[in-house]
């Protein structure tokens, strides 16, 4: 009988393990995608954004994803880079996520170089099996 509880305790935590790590493999992808499709400025990048994302950016702004789908196709903003340098803090609750990290970003803002250091945290939503990017918010480091 101790057997029985001892495998299927093992068993549980075996199976919850590869659940919990494939749902974190999945999500480091969104994350690595969204960083690659804004600095290749891929339109496509609205597509992991929960519709009623919110932006906070380090400047003060506060976008919904029709604000930004705005200024990011007219070409208001383009990125040349954006590279993750650290990641803070990762956590996954049912189908929530945040991740605190830092990001260095370079691009033009209304034909003027920019070029900061970031630290973000993003909430992520899992929404029919997919993780979608539901608010983020930056601060300028110094």
């Amino acid at each position: 009988m101790i057997i029985r509880i001892l495998l299927l305790f093992f068993c549980f935590t075996f199976v919850f393990g590869i659940s919990q790590n494939k749902k974190e493999k999945t999500l480091l992808s969104q994350v690595s995608k969204l960083d690659s499709m804004m600095q290749n400025n891929d339109s496509k990048v609205l597509d992991l954004f929960s519709d009623d994302v919110s932006f906070g950016h380090s400047n003060g702004w506060i976008q919904n994803k029709e604000d930004f789908k705005k200024d990011f196709e007219s070409g208001k903003v383009k990125y040349q880079s954006v590279k993750q340098t650290d990641l803070k803090e990762f956590k996954i609750k049912n189908k929530f996520a945040n991740i605190r990290r830092i990001i260095a970003v370079k691009g033009l803002y209304k034909n003027e170089i920019f070029e900061m250091k970031l630290s973000v945290l993003e909430f992520w939503i899992r929404q029919k099996r997919i993780w979608k990017l539901w608010s983020r918010q930056s601060v300028s480091l110094k």
